[in-house]
């Protein structure tokens, strides 16, 4: 009776989840569970989104061409229609206008997922996007194949100018995907709603796998699934993002993990991760501490087992003490979570 009970196992295995979920806390990656940490172990392919994941989010308005307005007042509609939104380019272009807003200029807006913004600014309808918005509303634009993001400014049905934005890479993005691929990541994707010309930039620069741009969220979603299709019975897949427009595919994925300083509290709640710091190379360390917790979890139970089952044997047989049967017992729970608690002072390299 003493050397059955399962105090071993009861005890360490739990422990070894919350010293990996602690240990890759202390490294700023909150991880929501000791399933996803379990998952992490299996990461078999990682699809990341572009702006605020592998760039920096931080957009800054480079040049402005306007046809029907001044500089200025294309900068002022764009700025107002763009008021009620979190979402880096608006960040960017507040920053440009760099003036107090008139909230009550602004009477109407509605935010087009993965194309733009419409608003009522002054009395003039403003629309603030990307083609994909010029075209839905049937506006006469002017392309421009310049590098860089493209905001499309329309007033009253009529197109009104450009305004180019710049984003830059994250100088830990690569090492983040020269990392997952050392720690046994089959392909890394990129899925962006960004340009072809700038997502084939950033993909050859990145060396990544494969990537797939200009898409819709609903895109992304399809893209996703298709993945899910190519990974192995065990395998896991991750998908990394940070917008609100990057929910639905971080609840679709295996294992969803969001940027927890740029990133929307939508994707932030969605997420089974979070990365506190930004750095898309802490998913990782991330994978790192799951696969030791893992293997630490297997130690305990192979430990743990045999130790009692050892014991048994000898004592239905008379050859062992009740000294012997406590060590089985109490010995083997102490030693076990020891073990567990090396997760806690693993290092990362």
């Amino acid at each position: 009776l003493v050397v059955s009970c399962p105090c071993a196992l009861v005890i360490s295995i739990p422990l070894s989840f919350f010293g990996g979920i602690g240990a890759a806390s202390k490294m700023g990656v909150l991880i929501k569970g000791s399933n996803y940490l379990e998952a992490l172990a299996n990461s078999e392919i990682v699809v990341c989104d572009k702006t605020g994941t592998l760039t920096e989010g931080v957009f800054k308005v480079q040049k402005i061409e306007a046809t029907r307005y001044s500089d200025d007042d294309l900068l002022r509609y764009a700025t107002y229609a763009e008021a009620f939104s979190s979402h880096p380019i608006s960040l960017s272009l507040k920053q440009a206008y760099n003036k107090e807003i008139n909230e009550r200029l602004v009477t109407k807006t509605k935010e087009i997922s993965g194309k733009g913004v419409l608003a009522k600014v002054d009395g003039k309808m403003v629309l603030v996007g990307n083609e994909k918005l010029m075209k839905e509303y049937n506006i006469q634009f002017q392309k421009s194949e310049e590098m860089g993001t493209l905001v499309y400014v329309a007033i009253d049905g009529k197109f009104a100018g450009t305004i180019f934005i710049a984003d830059r890479m994250k100088d830990d993005a690569y090492q983040a995907v020269k990392l997952l691929k050392c720690n046994g990541v089959k392909k890394v994707v990129m899925l962006t709603g960004d340009r072809e010309n700038i997502s084939a930039y950033v993909a050859n620069e990145l060396h990544l796998d494969e990537y797939y741009a200009e898409l819709l969220p609903q895109d992304k979603v399809s893209w996703v699934e298709k993945f899910m299709m190519q990974k192995s019975s065990n395998g896991k897949l991750i998908f990394v993002g940070d917008g609100i427009n990057d929910a639905p595919v971080l609840a679709l994925s295996d294992i969803g993990v969001a940027m927890g300083g740029l990133g929307s509290d939508a994707a932030i709640e969605a997420a089974d991760v979070v990365i506190m710091t930004d750095e898309p190379s802490k998913l990782s360390n991330a994978i790192q501490i799951s696969k030791k917790t893992m293997q630490i979890v297997r130690q305990n139970i192979v430990f743990a087992i045999a130790v009692k089952i050892g014991v048994l044997l000898f004592s239905a047989f008379g050859f062992v003490s009740m000294w012997v049967a406590v060590f089985a017992d109490v010995g083997v729970s102490i030693l076990a979570i020891i073990n567990a608690l090396r997760i806690l002072r693993i290092k990362i390299g």
